[in-house]
Protein backbone atom coordinates (compact mmCIF):
# COMPACT_ATOMS: atom_id res chain seq x y z
CA UNK A 1 0.00 0.00 0.00
CA UNK A 2 2.59 2.58 1.12
CA UNK A 3 4.91 1.90 -1.81
CA UNK A 4 2.31 3.24 -4.27
CA UNK A 5 2.57 6.75 -2.83
CA UNK A 6 4.97 9.27 -4.31
CA UNK A 7 5.67 13.00 -4.09
CA UNK A 8 6.86 15.54 -6.62
CA UNK A 9 7.56 19.26 -6.54
CA UNK A 10 5.06 21.61 -8.11
CA UNK A 11 6.01 22.91 -11.56
CA UNK A 12 4.47 25.71 -13.63
CA UNK A 13 3.00 23.07 -15.94
CA UNK A 14 0.90 21.84 -12.97
CA UNK A 15 -0.91 25.20 -12.66
CA UNK A 16 -4.31 24.14 -14.02
CA UNK A 17 -4.30 20.70 -12.38
CA UNK A 18 -3.37 22.29 -9.05
CA UNK A 19 -6.28 24.73 -9.20
CA UNK A 20 -8.69 21.99 -10.27
CA UNK A 21 -7.60 19.89 -7.28
CA UNK A 22 -8.01 22.84 -4.90
CA UNK A 23 -11.53 23.37 -6.21
CA UNK A 24 -12.45 19.81 -5.20
CA UNK A 25 -10.64 19.63 -1.85
CA UNK A 26 -12.54 19.50 1.43
CA UNK A 27 -10.05 21.61 3.38
CA UNK A 28 -9.09 24.31 0.88
CA UNK A 29 -10.06 27.92 0.15
CA UNK A 30 -9.23 30.37 -2.63
CA UNK A 31 -6.00 31.24 -0.79
CA UNK A 32 -4.54 27.99 -2.17
CA UNK A 33 -5.30 28.94 -5.77
CA UNK A 34 -2.01 29.47 -7.58
CA UNK A 35 -3.16 32.95 -8.60
CA UNK A 36 -3.36 33.95 -4.95
CA UNK A 37 -0.16 32.17 -3.92
CA UNK A 38 1.90 33.73 -6.68
CA UNK A 39 1.04 37.40 -6.19
CA UNK A 40 4.02 37.55 -3.81
CA UNK A 41 6.16 34.83 -5.40
CA UNK A 42 9.22 37.08 -5.44
CA UNK A 43 9.29 37.03 -1.62
CA UNK A 44 9.35 33.24 -1.25
CA UNK A 45 11.15 30.25 -2.71
CA UNK A 46 8.16 28.12 -3.64
CA UNK A 47 8.51 24.46 -2.72
CA UNK A 48 4.93 23.28 -3.01
CA UNK A 49 4.41 19.54 -3.20
CA UNK A 50 2.03 17.17 -4.97
CA UNK A 51 1.23 13.75 -3.48
CA UNK A 52 0.25 10.95 -5.83
CA UNK A 53 -1.18 7.47 -5.40
CA UNK A 54 0.16 5.67 -8.44
CA UNK A 55 -0.46 8.45 -10.99
CA UNK A 56 -3.46 10.11 -9.33
CA UNK A 57 -3.29 13.36 -7.35
CA UNK A 58 -4.45 12.76 -3.78
CA UNK A 59 -2.97 15.73 -1.95
CA UNK A 60 -1.01 18.97 -2.24
CA UNK A 61 1.10 20.98 0.19
CA UNK A 62 1.36 24.74 -0.44
CA UNK A 63 4.88 25.42 0.82
CA UNK A 64 8.08 27.44 0.58
CA UNK A 65 11.68 26.65 1.42
CA UNK A 66 14.06 28.43 3.78
CA UNK A 67 17.51 26.85 4.02
CA UNK A 68 17.02 23.15 4.70
CA UNK A 69 13.53 23.53 6.15
CA UNK A 70 10.09 23.59 4.52
CA UNK A 71 7.23 25.80 5.69
CA UNK A 72 3.51 25.60 5.13
CA UNK A 73 3.53 28.59 2.85
CA UNK A 74 4.59 31.61 4.90
CA UNK A 75 2.63 33.90 2.63
CA UNK A 76 -0.65 32.21 3.57
CA UNK A 77 -2.67 32.36 6.78
CA UNK A 78 -3.12 28.59 6.93
CA UNK A 79 -1.98 25.57 4.96
CA UNK A 80 -0.74 22.04 5.46
CA UNK A 81 -1.75 18.93 3.58
CA UNK A 82 -4.80 19.53 1.39
CA UNK A 83 -6.93 16.59 0.25
CA UNK A 84 -10.35 15.74 -1.15
CA UNK A 85 -13.48 14.42 0.53
CA UNK A 86 -12.80 10.83 -0.58
CA UNK A 87 -9.54 10.64 1.36
CA UNK A 88 -9.73 8.12 4.19
CA UNK A 89 -7.73 8.46 7.39
CA UNK A 90 -5.21 5.81 6.32
CA UNK A 91 -4.81 7.58 2.96
CA UNK A 92 -3.91 10.87 4.65
CA UNK A 93 -1.48 9.18 7.02
CA UNK A 94 0.19 7.42 4.08
CA UNK A 95 0.30 10.68 2.12
CA UNK A 96 1.86 12.52 5.04
CA UNK A 97 4.44 9.76 5.48
CA UNK A 98 5.28 10.07 1.78
CA UNK A 99 5.78 13.84 2.18
CA UNK A 100 8.14 13.42 5.13
CA UNK A 101 10.06 10.65 3.38
CA UNK A 102 10.42 12.74 0.21
CA UNK A 103 11.66 15.76 2.14
CA UNK A 104 14.10 13.73 4.22
CA UNK A 105 15.50 12.10 1.06
CA UNK A 106 16.04 15.58 -0.42
CA UNK A 107 18.00 16.96 2.52
CA UNK A 108 15.15 18.72 4.32
CA UNK A 109 15.37 18.20 8.07
CA UNK A 110 12.20 19.85 9.35
CA UNK A 111 8.66 20.61 8.19
CA UNK A 112 6.78 23.56 9.69
CA UNK A 113 3.08 22.91 9.20
CA UNK A 114 0.17 25.20 10.04
CA UNK A 115 -3.22 23.58 9.87
CA UNK A 116 -6.41 24.83 8.24
CA UNK A 117 -8.83 25.88 11.03
CA UNK A 118 -11.88 23.62 11.17
CA UNK A 119 -14.30 26.40 10.21
CA UNK A 120 -12.81 26.42 6.70
CA UNK A 121 -13.43 22.71 6.14
CA UNK A 122 -16.20 21.78 3.73
CA UNK A 123 -16.48 18.52 5.68
CA UNK A 124 -14.64 17.29 8.79
CA UNK A 125 -10.97 17.18 7.78
CA UNK A 126 -8.77 16.68 10.82
CA UNK A 127 -7.06 13.54 9.55
CA UNK A 128 -3.81 15.48 9.32
CA UNK A 129 -3.91 16.26 13.05
CA UNK A 130 -3.95 12.53 13.78
CA UNK A 131 -1.09 11.95 11.34
CA UNK A 132 0.90 14.71 13.07
CA UNK A 133 0.27 13.02 16.42
CA UNK A 134 1.56 9.70 15.12
CA UNK A 135 4.65 11.42 13.71
CA UNK A 136 5.29 13.02 17.13
CA UNK A 137 5.07 16.53 15.73
CA UNK A 138 5.52 19.33 18.25
CA UNK A 139 2.82 21.95 18.79
CA UNK A 140 4.77 25.23 18.66
CA UNK A 141 2.02 27.83 18.34
CA UNK A 142 -1.71 28.11 18.94
CA UNK A 143 -3.71 31.15 17.87
CA UNK A 144 -7.27 31.86 18.96
CA UNK A 145 -9.82 32.91 16.35
CA UNK A 146 -12.96 34.76 17.43
CA UNK A 147 -15.79 33.15 15.48
CA UNK A 148 -19.57 33.43 15.34
CA UNK A 149 -21.39 30.25 14.33
CA UNK A 150 -24.19 31.83 12.32
CA UNK A 151 -26.21 28.61 12.33
CA UNK A 152 -26.61 28.96 16.10
CA UNK A 153 -28.25 31.64 18.21
CA UNK A 154 -25.90 34.51 19.09
CA UNK A 155 -26.37 37.78 20.94
CA UNK A 156 -24.79 41.23 20.77
CA UNK A 157 -23.89 42.72 24.14
CA UNK A 158 -25.64 45.82 25.49
CA UNK A 159 -22.65 48.02 24.71
CA UNK A 160 -22.61 46.80 21.11
CA UNK A 161 -26.31 47.50 20.78
CA UNK A 162 -25.72 51.03 22.04
CA UNK A 163 -22.97 51.45 19.46
CA UNK A 164 -25.28 50.26 16.70
CA UNK A 165 -27.89 52.79 17.81
CA UNK A 166 -25.24 55.53 17.79
CA UNK A 167 -24.46 54.69 14.20
CA UNK A 168 -28.12 55.03 13.29
CA UNK A 169 -28.49 58.36 15.14
CA UNK A 170 -25.31 59.70 13.52
CA UNK A 171 -26.63 58.88 10.07
CA UNK A 172 -23.76 56.59 9.11
CA UNK A 173 -23.79 55.06 5.63
CA UNK A 174 -22.21 51.74 4.63
CA UNK A 175 -20.96 51.20 1.09
CA UNK A 176 -19.42 48.16 -0.54
CA UNK A 177 -16.78 49.49 -2.89
CA UNK A 178 -14.24 48.20 -5.37
CA UNK A 179 -12.01 51.14 -4.41
CA UNK A 180 -9.43 50.35 -1.72
CA UNK A 181 -7.52 53.64 -1.80
CA UNK A 182 -9.70 55.55 0.66
CA UNK A 183 -9.56 52.85 3.34
CA UNK A 184 -5.86 52.07 2.86
CA UNK A 185 -4.59 55.65 2.64
CA UNK A 186 -6.92 57.49 5.02
CA UNK A 187 -7.46 54.90 7.75
CA UNK A 188 -5.68 51.55 7.68
CA UNK A 189 -2.06 52.56 7.03
CA UNK A 190 -2.24 55.51 9.44
CA UNK A 191 -3.77 53.49 12.27
CA UNK A 192 -1.38 50.55 11.93
CA UNK A 193 1.60 52.88 11.87
CA UNK A 194 0.49 54.96 14.86
CA UNK A 195 -0.66 52.05 17.03
CA UNK A 196 1.72 49.24 16.10
CA UNK A 197 4.44 50.75 13.86
CA UNK A 198 3.62 48.19 11.16
CA UNK A 199 2.21 48.20 7.65
CA UNK A 200 -0.68 46.14 6.26
CA UNK A 201 0.35 42.65 5.14
CA UNK A 202 -0.91 43.58 1.67
CA UNK A 203 0.16 46.78 -0.04
CA UNK A 204 -2.51 48.80 -1.83
CA UNK A 205 -1.24 47.51 -5.18
CA UNK A 206 -1.36 43.91 -3.96
CA UNK A 207 -4.90 44.07 -2.59
CA UNK A 208 -6.09 45.68 -5.83
CA UNK A 209 -4.43 42.89 -7.81
CA UNK A 210 -6.02 40.21 -5.63
CA UNK A 211 -9.41 41.88 -5.94
CA UNK A 212 -9.09 41.71 -9.72
CA UNK A 213 -8.14 38.03 -9.53
CA UNK A 214 -10.80 37.10 -6.96
CA UNK A 215 -13.60 39.68 -7.27
CA UNK A 216 -16.17 37.52 -5.48
CA UNK A 217 -13.88 36.56 -2.59
CA UNK A 218 -12.33 39.88 -1.58
CA UNK A 219 -14.78 42.57 -0.56
CA UNK A 220 -14.36 46.07 0.87
CA UNK A 221 -16.98 47.74 3.09
CA UNK A 222 -16.55 51.36 4.13
CA UNK A 223 -18.50 53.52 6.60
CA UNK A 224 -19.18 57.18 5.84
CA UNK A 225 -20.22 60.08 8.05
CA UNK A 226 -21.27 63.20 6.17
CA UNK A 227 -19.57 61.84 3.05
CA UNK A 228 -16.26 61.29 4.87
CA UNK A 229 -14.89 57.78 5.34
CA UNK A 230 -14.62 56.97 9.07
CA UNK A 231 -14.17 53.17 9.16
CA UNK A 232 -13.91 50.09 7.04
CA UNK A 233 -13.18 46.39 6.81
CA UNK A 234 -11.74 44.09 4.16
CA UNK A 235 -13.44 40.69 4.07
CA UNK A 236 -12.02 37.49 2.58
CA UNK A 237 -15.03 35.34 1.73
CA UNK A 238 -14.70 31.58 1.26
CA UNK A 239 -17.42 28.96 0.89
CA UNK A 240 -18.07 28.57 4.61
CA UNK A 241 -16.51 31.68 6.19
CA UNK A 242 -16.57 35.45 6.02
CA UNK A 243 -13.18 36.43 7.45
CA UNK A 244 -12.26 39.98 8.49
CA UNK A 245 -8.79 40.49 7.07
CA UNK A 246 -8.56 44.15 8.11
CA UNK A 247 -10.63 46.18 10.61
CA UNK A 248 -9.93 49.86 11.23
CA UNK A 249 -11.52 53.23 12.07
CA UNK A 250 -10.59 56.80 12.94
CA UNK A 251 -9.53 56.79 16.57
CA UNK A 252 -10.86 60.36 16.93
CA UNK A 253 -14.36 59.20 15.97
CA UNK A 254 -14.91 56.66 18.74
CA UNK A 255 -18.38 57.99 19.59
CA UNK A 256 -19.85 57.52 16.13
CA UNK A 257 -20.46 53.79 16.63
CA UNK A 258 -18.96 53.12 13.20
CA UNK A 259 -17.60 49.59 13.71
CA UNK A 260 -20.60 48.42 15.74
CA UNK A 261 -22.89 49.74 13.01
CA UNK A 262 -20.78 48.14 10.27
CA UNK A 263 -20.46 44.70 11.86
CA UNK A 264 -24.11 44.50 12.78
CA UNK A 265 -24.86 45.03 9.08
CA UNK A 266 -22.32 42.46 7.90
CA UNK A 267 -23.27 39.78 10.40
CA UNK A 268 -27.05 40.10 10.17
CA UNK A 269 -27.42 41.08 6.51
CA UNK A 270 -24.54 40.58 4.10
CA UNK A 271 -23.15 37.31 5.49
CA UNK A 272 -26.18 36.03 7.39
CA UNK A 273 -26.27 32.87 5.25
CA UNK A 274 -22.61 31.96 5.81
CA UNK A 275 -21.84 29.21 8.31
CA UNK A 276 -19.19 31.22 10.17
CA UNK A 277 -18.16 34.84 10.67
CA UNK A 278 -14.47 34.99 11.59
CA UNK A 279 -13.05 38.12 13.24
CA UNK A 280 -9.57 36.58 13.12
CA UNK A 281 -6.97 36.35 15.88
CA UNK A 282 -6.27 38.60 18.86
CA UNK A 283 -2.87 37.05 19.54
CA UNK A 284 0.68 38.34 19.60
CA UNK A 285 4.11 36.78 20.20
CA UNK A 286 3.42 33.56 18.29
CA UNK A 287 0.19 32.95 20.18
CA UNK A 288 1.73 33.41 23.63
CA UNK A 289 0.00 36.72 24.34
CA UNK A 290 -3.65 37.70 24.04
CA UNK A 291 -4.85 41.22 23.32
CA UNK A 292 -7.61 40.96 25.89
CA UNK A 293 -9.38 44.17 24.91
CA UNK A 294 -9.56 43.18 21.26
CA UNK A 295 -10.68 39.65 22.11
CA UNK A 296 -13.43 40.93 24.40
CA UNK A 297 -14.62 43.35 21.72
CA UNK A 298 -15.05 40.49 19.26
CA UNK A 299 -16.73 38.30 21.87
CA UNK A 300 -19.23 41.07 22.58
CA UNK A 301 -20.71 40.40 19.12
CA UNK A 302 -21.35 36.78 20.15
CA UNK A 303 -18.06 35.28 18.98
CA UNK A 304 -16.31 32.41 20.74
CA UNK A 305 -12.99 30.64 20.25
CA UNK A 306 -11.69 28.32 17.56
CA UNK A 307 -7.99 27.44 17.73
CA UNK A 308 -5.46 27.46 14.91
CA UNK A 309 -2.50 25.16 15.49
CA UNK A 310 1.07 25.26 14.17
CA UNK A 311 3.44 22.26 14.28
CA UNK A 312 7.04 21.33 13.65
CA UNK A 313 8.02 17.79 12.71
CA UNK A 314 11.37 16.21 11.93
CA UNK A 315 11.23 14.69 8.46
CA UNK A 316 13.07 11.61 9.75
CA UNK A 317 9.94 10.91 11.77
CA UNK A 318 8.35 9.34 8.70
CA UNK A 319 9.75 6.13 10.20
CA UNK A 320 7.40 6.52 13.19
CA UNK A 321 4.48 5.95 10.81
CA UNK A 322 5.83 2.62 9.52
CA UNK A 323 4.50 0.64 12.48
CA UNK A 324 1.02 2.06 11.91
CA UNK A 325 0.83 0.44 8.49
CA UNK A 326 2.27 -2.81 9.79
CA UNK A 327 -0.51 -2.93 12.41
CA UNK A 328 -3.13 -1.88 9.84
CA UNK A 329 -2.06 -4.69 7.53
CA UNK A 330 -2.30 -7.22 10.36
CA UNK A 331 -5.78 -5.99 11.24
CA UNK A 332 -6.92 -6.22 7.63
CA UNK A 333 -5.64 -9.80 7.22
CA UNK A 334 -7.23 -11.16 10.39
Amino acid sequence: MVKNYSVKQYQESDYENWNTFIGQAKNATFLFHRGFMEYHKNRFQDNSLIVLYKDKWIGVVPANKVGNEIFSHQGLTYGGLVYNEKSKLTTVIAAFRAVLLFLEANGITKLHLKTVPSIYHMKPAEEIQYALFLAEAQLVRRDSLSVIDLSQKYNFSKIRKRGIQKGIVNGLVIKEEADFESFWDKILILNLDERHSVKPVHSLEEIKLLKNLFPNNIRQFNVYHKDEIVAGTTVFESKTVAHCQYISKYESDENLGSLDFLYHFLITKVFANKRFFDFGISNESQGKKLNDGLSCWKESFGASTVVHDFYEVETANYAKLNSFFTKSKNILTK
